[in-house]
């Protein structure tokens, strides 16, 4: 796991999954702008100090690595090396495992963020009925369950009815507890970034390709 420096929420969030035969090795990425607001000095910054990064971790044999920023897989700055996929790959691959193509999209992002994600969604083969973001560009880590329950509840009830699952996208925030919720109550998949990231890694473990 390549690590945003201010993300707290992957390392607090993946062990509660319970997943065997996992192993997960974190390096923090510092943009150099030394920034933790999303905006491109950051993408640029997470994109061009993952070589270094993944330099850190050469002597452990991985069999995958991701760049836990769901944001940096739609957004521009400087190519990834090879071997590196970002969070918002690993909810596309979610999606495609669960035959899923219409969605929900939740984010805490800036609106404009948001609209660019349910563009690459789209670009991808899904189809995004209605978005809601919480209009904010930093302190994701202090964002409550309640607050993404909010959220989630604006979206428009027609879209979430047609929707085949709800995406939370964003590393950065805490989603757990607001997946098993919103699944109750709504009866559908809540596919977080987090819980992506970890259903990826338990393809691996499982030898899916898929």
């Amino acid at each position: 796991m390549l690590l945003p420096w201010a993300n707290v929420a992957v390392e607090a969030e993946l062990p509660r999954l319970g997943l065997r035969n996992t192993v997960f090795h974190h390096a923090r990425l510092v943009p150099a702008s030394r920034t933790t607001a999303i905006d491109d000095s950051f993408w640029y910054g997470l994109r061009a100090a993952s070589t270094e990064a993944l330099n850190s971790l050469a002597h452990i044999k991985l069999d995958s690595v991701i760049l836990a920023c769901t944001s940096a897989g739609f957004t521009n700055g400087p190519p990834l090396p090879a071997a590196v996929t970002t969070a918002f790959d690993a909810v596309l691959a979610a999606l495609a495992a669960a035959g899923v193509t219409r969605v929900v999209l939740a984010a805490p992002y800036p609106a404009t963020v948001t609209g660019s994600e349910a563009v690459a969604f789209t670009e991808a083969g899904v189809d995004v009925l209605a978005h809601a973001s919480l209009g904010l560009d930093d302190g994701y880590p202090e964002i409550s369950t309640d607050s993404i329950l909010t959220l989630v509840d604006e979206l428009p009830r027609r879209a979430v009815d047609e929707a085949q699952a709800v995406v939370l996208s964003c590393t950065g925030w805490h989603t757990l507890g607001a997946v098993t919720v919103l699944e109750q109550r709504l009866q559908v998949p809540v596919f977080s970034s987090n819980l992506s990231m970890a259903l990826s890694a338990a393809r691996l473990s499982s030898g899916a390709t898929t």
